[in-house]
């Protein structure tokens, strides 16, 4: 096991603190137009895991680490205890935080997760690595999006964002060796995780949040999740696929301010 680490971060906003945790080839500022809105009325931690664009490192060979950079970032920052939201990889490690460190979540919602890697979810997985050794072999430095896109976005966004798609292309080409390398590092820690009794150890409120075309998390695993976890409550966006928090940001931050302004205000 390594040794945790403090996390790239900002915060902005001001109010009961809530992170933002990353999909596997996110970056903080990917939640930004999700972020806005909730700053508004929360205080908003976005950062990036070790292995991602802000953390160029070597990330940790066990998804559990995860957690304890997470929680040694809340130490950092001398926040107690936050609520949490994270979408796909980010969903998982939100899962283990709130399992593993129960008295640091508020309130957990994960997005487009399931609690692992299925074999189907395992050979894209496969697939996204191969792209990144290809590119870091000198092909096609674009290769990346051109694999992810079909399963990460819907049909329609594919068809309707052309221009956002052609520069978010050009964005990956452009990035240095390192973020292949740690996308890798990253794709081959997750690959084979599957959580099981980890799940009963979760109490918090929960909210989990399926998108209704995504390729990647099929609805009947987000949805096992939910029924795994004791009390969760369970959602879907409709005509979103697993990239749902760029497709439907609106959505995403309508049912997050609904869930987090249902529950009871701490004490001050």
């Amino acid at each position: 096991m390594s040794e945790p680490a403090v996390l790239f971060h900002r915060i902005r906003g001001q109010g009961e603190p809530v992170v933002l945790l990353n999909g596997i080839a996110m970056s903080a500022a990917s939640w930004e137009i999700v972020g806005v809105p909730l700053k508004a009325r929360y205080r908003v931690m976005q950062c990036d895991f070790r292995g991602q664009l802000m953390m160029p490192v070597a990330p940790p060979a066990e998804v559990k680490c995860h957690t304890d950079d997470v929680v040694a970032t809340l130490d950092y920052l001398e926040i107690s205890s936050a609520h949490i939201i994270g979408t796909s990889f980010g969903g998982v490690v939100g899962t283990l935080v709130a399992a593993c460190h129960p008295e640091r979540v508020r309130s957990l919602i994960t997005i487009a997760s399931a609690d692992g890697f299925d074999e189907q979810m395992a050979d894209e997985v496969a697939r996204w690595r191969l792209a990144c050794r290809r590119s870091l072999d000198g092909d096609d430095r674009g290769l990346l999006s051109d694999v992810l896109e079909p399963v990460v976005y819907s049909p329609g966004y594919v068809e309707s964002h052309l221009d956002e798609r052609a520069a978010r292309r050009t964005q990956i080409a452009a990035l240095p060796d390192i973020w292949f390398e740690g996308l890798i590092g990253l794709l081959d820690s997750a690959h084979s995780l599957r959580l099981s009794e980890e799940l009963d150890w979760v109490r918090c409120p929960t909210m989990v949040v399926a998108a209704e075309l995504d390729r990647f998390v099929p609805l009947d695993r987000a949805r096992g999740l939910a029924d795994a976890i004791e009390g969760a409550r369970f959602e879907i966006i409709e005509d979103a696929g697993h990239a749902v928090v760029v497709e439907k940001p609106d959505r995403v931050v309508e049912l997050c301010l609904e869930f987090l302004d249902s529950l009871p205000k701490p004490s001050v």
